[in-house]
């Protein structure tokens, strides 16, 4: 299905910056309770949208995001209930501090969820970088679709059925596998301040932590080729994308 991009570059209220245009699609057959993050550590430009919200299946929201979004981050999260409480664990899957809408300074969601990641260029002298992210895990196939011709960042494939048994996450109640975990977040390795499949300690260079070294790497990387697979997949030449063309974004959940 095709989602007409309904707004325009804008001004944004209070800020003077000029905006894009953010549709996010759930093509899913179920509902999906999309989320939103920015590192304010970061910066400090926020889209004009709540942090959180229910998307019913097959239905479309739109929203500006100033230009000047840094370290922000789009998820789905599974199976909500926020009725008995607004913490990270109201979802089965994806969760964050705050309930529907996630808290602005600690709701960055609880793994295994696949992120759909923006840092986005104020100005056509750099620019925007994007990525569908399963480093810290699976839940929902992602898809960043960009206006202006630039290249997809997809995860679209079902990683949770097949998902190897030391990965797998959370479930629903009638034990449906609703998340994979990455090898780093299963803590397979002994020691997670030395661990090859989390890049820390001795393996904290690119050079020290080669893909080669993530245990279970390529189940993610050949089900997902155009996704961020762990900390320095950009040497695969898949994971990071980049478009210097302003463009307006799609965020698709089952795409």
């Amino acid at each position: 299905m095709h989602f007409t991009t309904i707004l325009a570059v804008l001004g944004v209220s209070g800020t003077g910056a000029l905006a894009r245009s953010f549709t996010v699609n759930n093509n899913c057959p179920y509902t999906v309770w999309p989320a939103i993050f920015t590192d304010l550590t970061v910066g400090t430009a926020t889209p004009d949208h709540p942090n959180g919200w229910e998307a019913a299946s097959h239905s479309s929201v739109s929203f500006s995001v100033p230009n000047n979004w840094k370290s922000g981050r789009i998820w789905g999260r599974r199976d909500c209930n926020f009725g008995s409480n607004s913490g990270p664990t109201s979802c089965v899957s994806g969760g964050c501090n705050g309930g529907l809408v996630c808290d602005p300074h600690d709701g960055t969601g609880v793994p295994p969820a696949t992120l759909a990641e923006f840092t986005l260029s104020p100005n056509s002298s750099a620019p925007d970088n994007y990525d569908v992210s399963v480093v810290d895990g699976y839940n929902i196939p992602v898809r960043i679709s960009p206006t202006t011709g630039c290249p997809t960042a997809d995860c679209p494939a079902d990683l949770n059925p097949n998902c190897p048994a030391q990965l797998v996450g959370p479930k629903d109640s009638s034990g449906t596998i609703l998340g994979c975990q990455s090898a780093c977040e299963a803590g397979l390795a002994p020691d997670p301040n030395n661990s090859p499949n989390c890049c820390t300690g001795s393996h904290n260079t690119s050079a020290t932590c080669p893909s080669s070294g993530v245990q279970y790497y390529s189940y993610f990387k050949s089900g997902c080729p155009n996704s961020y697979v762990y900390a320095y997949d950009e040497s695969s030449g898949t994971a990071l994308w980049k478009c210097p063309n302003q463009a307006d974004y799609t965020v698709t959940f089952c795409p």
